[in-house]
């Protein structure tokens, strides 16, 4: 049962009681070391907070926590949670590419936009069964050019006996032009297309290739030893001599062709079965992308062949709403494109409060199952284009050079999009003709600090240039893992902007265990103006739970509620020796709050020598 203390000068230790020599020494005793420092001192030398700064943003998004020690290290600081920002540029973080969508097909009804592919430098799409061609002048499309008996399934463009054919696999067969206006419908089973070897190959949902030599005249080859409907694509690789071979894709992995016995042979590429595994994989940069779901694998064939998974669904993945399925791959200059359909994932929901208090709240339910293009260069993964809806899947895409521009087309929502990519890297400051998209939103990771600690935010500080009265950013904060974003007001100048936590008017910090930052870009009319973040800084600090300590010296000259200076003595080295904590209090408390469990960390004083027990005895107790 805890002691309470009734006397004055009279303290209560491990259930005894003492008297006290002078009035008891209380003080704040888990404080963090002063911060040393050599070399040049930095902004995170200041003494009494802790710096956080992000300027580079390369490292790609997927990391949705990062621990005060991490900071400390430097470790990860180019990451961030989630991004529909442009990352690829260090001491800059501007909007994403500029997307346009083209005019309606004029098809109607319900249909799936199942290939797009090239003739003349016009792009061609089959919109359901019906392929036609697009005019950029004018945007639009053009009246049906061929019905296909069924949906379009893959497409290509290749030189077969030195002519250039464009050719719309649908499943039972095949369509082929060489002008865009005449055009020959094949009825062999034919899924997906490839040109490999001056043939034209396809292969059916039975895993059977076959080729052409002569565009309409097939010829059976080998047979996939797989169930049907297991082959998810067919595409050309080198083989481990280096040569150039076909494969097939499938839902359990990679099949190499041998064309000398006519058969396919299993690779090391392979997976436990996926349904949408193997859908859209590409050659880039000298080796397979082969995606299964969220997840992607590189492989290098070779006598020794190397798989390495380096997908976006590695370390944090993607936000629950974004989480989808890779439905195709695409080579660029830049980055390896990907198309995540993500129709089926979840809801989340967000809570925004304005600066001024809570009584105005809004809430932000944003459309389920938000597809997305993500690209990757060798570092890391940004997003390049995200849906406004989850009703339509993405379901194919196209990287061209048609009308002069190098672009991504993508079919979503029943119509055709796209992109400009760029052929090198440039500089937001050393460009004017880059077109932006209108809002970004960059998620920077949580900042978590440890379970003996909490954080305190004291300030945080925005760089930005490009701002005006329509080019804006704004940032906002969030804590302890909720989606509730705080914001802290618009910047249109630019310059640095300095807020205090939680406000200007009671600058008094605001404390969290986790704390995110949020900052929103947004552009007006002129797509070619973009507000730029050249680098957020968060000022805080870290605070231990109060724990104190006490300071006291005790009279053990006499006998006290009768016990002898020698019994005092010896139960003040027991308490010290102690394997627990021991009981303190000095006060009279029936509440039992000024009841403490310490250690015993200094025991001291001055003793008599012979049989005199008397003296003094110094402890110092600490709260653990």
């Amino acid at each position: 049962m805890p002691e309470r203390v009734v006397e004055q000068n009279t303290i209560s230790l491990n259930a005894l009681r003492y008297r006290v020599s002078k009035p008891i020494e209380p003080y704040l005793a888990n404080v963090y070391a002063p911060k040393f420092a050599t070399g040049e001192t930095t902004g995170d030398s200041m003494v009494g907070r802790s710096r956080l700064e992000w300027t580079d943003h390369r490292g790609g998004i997927g990391l949705d926590r990062i621990t005060d020690l991490e900071v400390a290290a430097g470790r990860s600081l180019d990451r961030s949670w989630y991004s529909s920002a442009y990352l690829r540029h260090k001491g800059h973080l501007t909007l994403p590419p500029l997307a346009t969508t083209t005019a309606a097909s004029g098809v109607t009804g319900v249909f799936t936009i199942g290939a797009i592919s090239e003739l003349a430098d016009v792009i061609y799409a089959a919109f359901g069964t019906s392929v036609r061609s697009y005019t950029l002048s004018t945007d639009t499309w053009s009246a049906e050019l061929v019905a296909l008996p069924a949906s379009a399934t893959d497409a290509i463009r290749l030189r077969l006996g030195g002519t250039v054919y464009m050719a719309f696999a649908f499943t039972s067969g095949t369509a082929d032009t060489t002008d865009g206006t005449t055009w020959s419908t094949r009825t062999d089973d034919v899924l997906y297309l490839a040109a490999w070897d001056d043939r034209l190959w396809g292969i059916d949902a039975t895993g059977q290739l076959r080729f052409s030599q002569t565009i309409g005249t097939w010829v059976n080859d080998a047979q996939l030893p797989l169930p049907s409907d297991y082959v998810t694509d067919l595409f050309v690789d080198r083989d481990a001599a280096g040569e150039p071979i076909l494969y097939a894709a499938t839902k359990v992995g990679l099949y190499a062709h041998d064309a000398a016995h006519i058969r396919f042979v299993r690779t090391d590429m392979e997976v436990p079965f996926h349904d949408d595994a193997g859908r859209g994989v590409i050659r880039w940069r000298g080796a397979s992308y082969y995606p299964a779901g969220l997840g992607i694998y590189e492989y290098h064939a070779g006598p020794q062949a190397v798989v390495r998974a380096m997908g976006p669904d590695r370390y944090d993945g993607l936000p629950d709403e974004r989480k989808g399925t890779l439905v195709r791959l695409e080579e660029s200059h830049n980055e390896l494109l990907g198309l995540v359909d993500s129709t089926s994932a979840a809801a989340n929901e967000f809570t925004v409060f304005s600066p001024d208090g809570l009584t105005d709240a809004s809430v932000i339910d944003p459309d389920v199952g938000v597809s997305t293009i993500l690209g990757w260069n060798g570092d890391g993964w940004q997003v390049l284009w995200e849906s406004a809806a989850n009703t339509e899947a993405i379901t194919y895409s196209h990287v061209s050079n048609a009308y002069g521009n190098y672009r991504l087309w993508w079919a979503h929502n029943r119509r055709i999009n796209y992109m400009d990519l760029p052929l090198d890297l440039l500089n937001p400051n050393e460009t004017n003709n880059f077109a932006y998209g209108t809002a970004g939103t960059h998620d920077f990771p949580w900042l978590v600090v440890g379970q003996e600690t909490r954080g305190l935010a004291l300030r945080l500080r925005v760089q930005v240039g490009g701002a005006s009265a329509s080019e804006t950013v704004i940032p906002s904060y969030a804590t302890n893992f909720t989606e509730t974003f705080t914001v802290l007001a618009t910047i249109s100048a630019d310059g640095i902007t300095t807020y205090d936590f939680p406000n200007s008017t009671t600058p008094t910090g605001t404390a969290f265990r986790a704390m995110r930052i949020r900052v929103a870009l947004a552009r007006g009319t002129n797509t070619l103006l973009s507000p730029d973040v050249i680098s957020v800084t968060l000022e805080w600090r870290k605070k231990l739970p109060a724990q104190f300590g006490w300071r006291l010296v005790l009279n053990v000259n006499e006998e006290y509620e009768q016990r002898t200076s020698q019994q005092q003595r010896a139960a003040l080295i027991t308490a010290a020796e102690s394997a627990t904590l021991v009981e303190f209090t000095y006060r009279d408390d029936d509440g039992n709050t000024r009841n403490y469990y310490v250690d015993v960390l200094e025991h001291s004083g001055l003793d008599y020598t012979g049989h005199d027990e008397r003296g003094e005895v110094h402890l110092l107790l600490v709260e653990v």
